[in-house]
């Protein structure tokens, strides 16, 4: 903010020039995470990366009290894998995960209402220790195709009769 030349400033208050910055040589893709190609790659255990992922955790806790969980299913590993599904899904669309994300991944494995018997013996083995283990993750996430993860909560639970046609095998 200037001042008016009338009122005294001491030293250390003047305005001192600016730094010139040099200008900045080329860049090039040298790190062992940069991709050196002009496409992300896709496909079955390459991930879904997208911004604010971890925040699908915190969503996961809030349908903690209306889970329909059957003896041997452990919570941490209910919450865990339907939040990186979650997130596989708004990274899917670009965004952050949202409630909706949630919704979906919890209604898919029938996880909010008793869902089909065959359905929860096949989500008891796919969920199992899912929060402890890295390979167990990514083969939960990669069970749901691309065209599934685009449908709505609401159409995913309209065809959850036919729940095997909505994962992989």
């Amino acid at each position: 903010m200037t001042q008016p030349s009338f009122v005294p400033i001491t030293e250390a208050d003047v305005v001192r020039p600016a730094r010139e910055l040099s200008v900045p040589t080329s860049w090039t893709a040298n790190r062992p995470a940069d991709l050196r190609i002009p496409y992300r790659p896709r496909g079955v255990g390459h991930g879904s990366p997208g911004p604010d992922q971890g925040f699908a955790l915190r969503l996961a806790k809030r349908f903690a009290d209306r889970l329909h969980l059957t003896p041997g299913e452990n919570v941490e590993d209910v919450e865990v894998g339907v939040a990186l599904l979650a997130a596989r899904r708004a990274a899917l669309f670009g965004r952050a995960p949202c409630i909706y994300d949630l919704d979906f991944a919890y209604t898919l494995w029938g996880f909010l209402f008793d869902g089909p018997e065959d359905l929860v013996a096949r989500r008891k083995a796919v969920f199992a220790s899912a929060s402890h283990d890295y390979v167990v993750q990514r083969e939960l996430v990669d069970l749901v195709p691309e065209d599934t993860l685009r449908l709505s909560a609401s159409d995913v639970e309209a065809r959850l009769g036919e729940w095997r046609s909505l994962l992989r095998d």
